[in-house]
């Protein structure tokens, strides 16, 4: 019975997070992040939905000049897979920071529907690859031919490439960490898509 009520309370917030425009990932800040909350942090990434981490409670916390980066570090270990989150600490009781949490909200809405012109994204990308250049591949290296931006909730990067296999997972990682940067996407996933071009035997 206890796995029926966990797996229905999953499927909820599952097609909550789908209707979302924005996600609050609420934790006690006494008590950590669980592992159902990590679940759920999961879910949210990957649907590609903008979210805020919520640290409630936080004025039973006690409080030293490291607190809140040790907050910060603990969330960056358990949210390792979406490292652009951003949080912000509230006390749900006193109200205290409640009033800052609807400019959270829009900052990373705003994010998530961020869109670039083909000019200036084309920039970071070629600025991407002068710093670093594709590794090979059995001989043959990746050429980033250039992108566009087809849509945004998350923003989606489509790169054209002579061989989106030869374009290893790091080199995506790298320029997907690169986009963030240069765009300040913080607080929303991002999509990176490789497409091969017609001259594919360059």
């Amino acid at each position: 019975e206890a796995d029926s009520v966990e797996q229905y309370s999953v499927m909820r917030s599952l097609n909550a997070i789908r209707r979302a425009d924005v996600c609050l990932i609420v934790m006690d800040a006494q008590e950590g992040l669980s592992e159902q909350d990590v679940k759920i942090a999961g879910f949210i990434h990957e649907e590609g939905k903008p979210s805020v981490v919520v640290i409630n409670k936080w004025d039973l916390i006690e409080k030293d000049t490291h607190t809140v980066e040790k907050f910060k570090k603990d969330l960056s270990c358990d949210l390792a897979f979406m490292d652009y989150f951003r949080s912000i600490t509230v006390s749900a009781l006193t109200g205290q920071r409640v009033n800052k949490l609807m400019e959270e909200i829009d900052y990373v809405y705003a994010k998530s529907t961020f869109r670039a012109t083909t000019g200036m994204l084309n920039d970071v990308i070629n600025d991407a690859v002068r710093a670093v250049e594709p590794p090979s591949q059995k001989g043959r290296r990746a050429k980033i031919k250039y992108a566009t931006q087809p849509s945004v909730q998350p923003p989606t990067f489509v790169i054209f490439t002579n061989d989106g296999e030869l374009v290893h997972f790091s080199y995506r990682r790298y320029l997907e960490n690169y986009i963030r940067r240069a765009f300040g996407l913080d607080g929303t996933p991002i999509k990176l898509i490789f497409r091969d071009g017609k001259d594919k035997d360059e």
